[in-house]
């Protein structure tokens, strides 16, 4: 479960041109999903962080949605009822009657399969499907992530960062592009030294720098991104939501949810997201190929891998 804070400080779902890009992932999504008729309800409206982790988790459960009370949507999201209840008017509803009313016109469906049977670790594995389908469909549109590998195939040195929760997703990144890219610069560690790293890579000629990031969002994530952004990088994001923090010092964000149904959040979407990115990074590196063949003839010759 995510113990995000709940402060009730005003920030805006979309700022400029930060904004739009952080609705490019969103955008993708099949105009008829339902999650996608929840992204376009939300965007333009200005939100509370409270209020956008609300937003997350209806985007993430948009079939069910339509069918949850005030106070079941209020333990979905790990906030208070009666702040479900200033999202909704938030949002131009008298309340959250009204609010759910207009969620069953707008998207009907029908309630998914009951899962009460279901004991708690397999409900975390039918929410992480879910996570997988709702990226699904963000992919049906191509083109973000196509950009994005664009983006990441011209930067020489390619920086990727991530910090505590997202740093095995960059590292996992990092790992199998340095089989195709030819200088990929690992970010994993925050501290003081960060910004010298950021400093080398851009004098060494890097024009963009891939972001993990994932809850609990760090401050030092947040202030490391804009860093790279003033230093003149094109900042590439993968994040848990279209509304997270990171979403104003991104020039691209991709969504992929992660689960919160364990004590430690789980990040399959955010993964998959990163390996889909690897492809299409690979489709605008015209030498991928023959590196990956170099590289399997040198494992063969020394044994390295048990066949």
């Amino acid at each position: 479960m995510s113990a995000e804070g709940t402060e009730e400080t005003v920030d805006t779902v979309e700022t400029g041109e930060q904004g739009a890009a952080a609705a490019a992932g969103s955008a993708a999504a099949s105009a008829d999903s339902p999650a996608a008729r929840l992204q376009a309800l939300f965007e333009g409206h200005r939100l509370t962080p409270t209020q956008r982790r609300i937003a997350h988790s209806m985007v993430r459960r948009a079939a069910d949605v339509p069918f949850l009370s005030s106070v079941e949507l209020a333990e979905l999201a790990g906030v208070s009822q009666p702040s479900v209840t200033r999202f909704a008017v938030a949002l131009g509803f008298d309340g959250y009657p009204a609010l759910r009313r207009h969620l069953r016109e707008v998207a009907p469906a029908e309630q998914t399969a009951a899962s009460a049977s279901y004991n708690e670790y397999q409900q975390a594995v039918e929410a992480e499907i879910e996570n997988l389908r709702h990226l699904a469909e963000l992919l049906a549109d191509p083109r973000p992530v196509q950009k994005a590998g664009r983006l990441l195939a011209a930067s020489r040195p390619l920086p990727v960062l991530g910090l505590r929760a997202a740093a095995s997703q960059a590292y996992g990144f990092a790992y199998f592009a340095a089989k195709v890219h030819p200088d990929v610069r690992l970010l994993n560690e925050g501290g003081t030294m960060i910004h010298d790293r950021i400093d080398a890579a851009v004098r060494a000629g890097a024009s963009t720098l891939l972001a993990f990031a994932l809850p609990r969002h760090p401050r030092e994530v947040v202030d490391t991104l804009g860093y790279a952004k003033e230093a003149g990088l094109t900042v590439v994001t993968v994040a848990d939501s279209a509304f997270a923090p990171v979403a104003k010092v991104s020039d691209l964000l991709l969504p992929a949810a992660v689960g919160t149904g364990l004590a430690f959040d789980t990040a399959c979407a955010p993964m998959l997201l990163g390996r889909v990115l690897l492809e299409a990074m690979c489709d605008d590196l015209p030498d991928a190929q023959v590196r990956l063949e170099e590289f399997d003839t040198r494992a063969a010759a020394r044994g390295l891998f048990v066949e």
